[in-house]
């Protein structure tokens, strides 16, 4: 479902995130302002609630959150502000 007004999306974006010791990321800051722990976030972009981003399950069967390919590594997840 994309929320829409006059052909814009008016979805939630990713911002700025969070990392841990090693690097992981571990929660995200939306464009409104919500900060989203992890598994937050992961509901919320499975709903379709967040542009931009899209989950994938990993080789170890676990569910993760990646940036939609777009050829721009300058908003990848890894590289947005920290928060």
């Amino acid at each position: 479902m994309n929320e829409s007004t006059n052909g814009q999306d008016t979805r939630e974006q990713i911002v700025a995130v969070q990392k841990d010791g090693d690097g992981d990321l571990t929660a995200f800051k939306t464009s409104s302002g919500r900060v989203l722990a992890y598994q937050e976030a992961l509901l919320e972009v499975q709903a379709g609630h967040i542009a931009g981003v899209n989950s994938f399950k990993g080789k170890d069967g676990e569910f993760y959150i990646r940036g939609d390919a777009d050829g721009d590594p300058t908003n990848n997840l890894d590289q947005l502000p920290l928060f």
